[in-house]
């Protein structure tokens, strides 16, 4: 069964919601689901460790397996405190993030869950130093990649430019969503058309605009009871 690397348009359109979702609607058919964010910045510190809100519902939602402990660092290894770009923050805390060393938390969290679902960190094209780009962390694991589109202004030039780099990286994007940023977003059912007709990939969901979190809701707009790829 596949894995998958949940990335967005940019940040912020709902990366993690989608996850949780995504997460959620699985488990209620049965699947073993585990979620890692590798990298995560805009962190605060908890007992003197850097944790992340976002990787943190990711650990509270992960599927335990019995006799297991899911351990917070294996689902998030790289926590910074600076909410900027990953390969700034690495820099300033003079840390280089190393994708064998997410590889081997990834293999750990894998072992007998159906499937891992990892969040990316911003948009598509995000350098983690100074060589590596997030494209390369997603070909290491091997992940199929599901692209979040934030439903608001200037959504259309954001979602199929990041369609053209993902398949400009040569990995497999099985499926897209859309989250509805803006609860006022004009001519929602053309832009539906637009991506139908422009992205080759399937619609896996579409979520509402919340103004209170709702995993429940989120889980039901969502198609993918089965994994695509």
């Amino acid at each position: 069964m596949s894995d998958y690397f949940i990335t967005g348009t940019d940040t912020g359109v709902g990366k993690t919601w989608v996850t949780l979702a995504l997460m959620k609607a699985l488990q209620d058919k049965g699947k073993v689901v585990v979620g890692m964010k590798p990298v995560a910045s805009g962190c605060t510190k908890i007992d003197e460790d850097l944790h992340n809100d976002d990787a943190v519902k990711i650990l509270q939602q992960s599927s335990k397996r019995p006799s297991q402990t899911l351990d917070y660092k294996t689902v998030n290894p790289y926590a910074f405190e600076q909410a900027v770009a990953p390969h700034i923050a690495a820099g300033l805390a003079g840390v280089k993030i190393d994708i064998e060393k997410i590889a081997d938390d990834f293999y750990l969290l894998k072992e007998g869950a159906d499937c891992v679902l990892v969040e990316g960190i911003g948009g598509w094209c995000v350098p983690l130093g100074s060589e590596d780009m997030l494209a390369d962390l997603v070909k290491r694991l091997d992940l199929q990649v599901i692209l979040i589109i934030g439903l608001r202004l200037g959504c259309i030039n954001h979602a199929l430019s990041t369609v053209r780099a993902i398949q400009a990286d040569e990995v497999n994007l099985c499926g897209w969503m859309t989250s509805q940023l803006d609860p006022d977003y004009a001519f929602l059912e053309e832009t539906m058309m637009t991506f139908q007709a422009r992205i080759s990939a399937p619609l896996l969901g579409n979520l509402p605009h919340m103004e209170k979190f709702d995993l429940e809701i989120l889980a039901s707009h969502t198609m993918m009871t089965e994994c695509p790829g």
